[in-house]
């Protein structure tokens, strides 16, 4: 069966590849990801990753009142290339070619970024990971995951969150929330709603780029996604 989007980007967080005990990375539970992304691969869906690096280190968070944000946010870049180089090992350790390309110069173990390059990897079935999110502090990595898929093209954005989509408040806090099918992002954006980052919403609008937000509890999301299953919100 064909999969509904022939190339996608998907976001995945870095608190989504830590372990429950203290681990930074869980990889058994970056093993059942990838074998997912696999199975996506021989559907003949073209996939890029943006990896986050919470699970390491956050700069808006780990570093607010204790150092310069410019600096805090690029201790977050290279939290990113670390997931972006265990991500990569796993899936190629199941027979997945893969290139990892960060957008600050780290050319010992990884490509730097360039557009063209990308789209060529993609082309040619491998898997293209993006590193050091926009490569710019005060961005996050959902606005690199947007922003990546508006350059390579992809027809929509993953977003693998620890929320199963986009609520009408915080359904932890307010048991009567409601989850959203779809949305726009000017509503997303009007609601103040915080599922994903505000600049993402921006250029997800500006650029007509579909969003589509769900939990990754259940790595099968993203099969289910791909393929063209309800899961999550959709935002477009």
């Amino acid at each position: 069966m064909p999969a509904m989007y022939k190339r996608v980007l998907i976001k995945i967080s870095g608190e989504a590849i830590a372990g429950n005990d203290c681990e930074v990375l869980d990889f058994a539970v970056i093993g059942k990801i990838c074998d997912v992304l696999k199975r996506c691969l021989d559907t003949g869906t073209q996939i890029a990753l943006v990896l986050g690096g919470g699970n390491i280190w956050r700069g808006l968070k780990d570093g607010t009142g204790k150092m310069d944000r410019s600096r805090a946010d690029h201790m977050g870049m290279l939290a990113t290339a670390i997931n972006s180089l265990a991500v990569a090992d796993v899936l190629e350790s199941r027979g997945v070619e893969v290139r990892v390309q960060t957008a600050i110069e780290m050319r010992a173990f990884a490509e730097p970024y360039v557009r063209l390059r990308a789209i060529s990897h993609l082309t040619n079935g491998k898997v293209v990971v993006f590193g050091c999110g926009t490569g710019n502090p005060y961005f996050s990595t959902d606005t690199a995951a947007v922003l990546r898929g508006a350059e390579i093209n992809a027809d929509i954005v993953l977003l693998a969150k620890n929320v199963d989509g986009v609520y009408t408040d915080d359904p932890k806090k307010n048991p009567d929330a409601r989850k959203y099918e779809t949305l726009s992002p000017g509503d997303f954006l009007r609601d103040n709603l915080a599922a994903m980052d505000a600049t993402a919403a921006s250029l997800s609008r500006d650029n007509s780029i579909p969003v589509l937000l769900f939990a990754l509890s259940d790595p099968e999301n993203i099969y289910r996604a791909i393929m063209g299953e309800k899961v999550g919100t959709l935002v477009r």
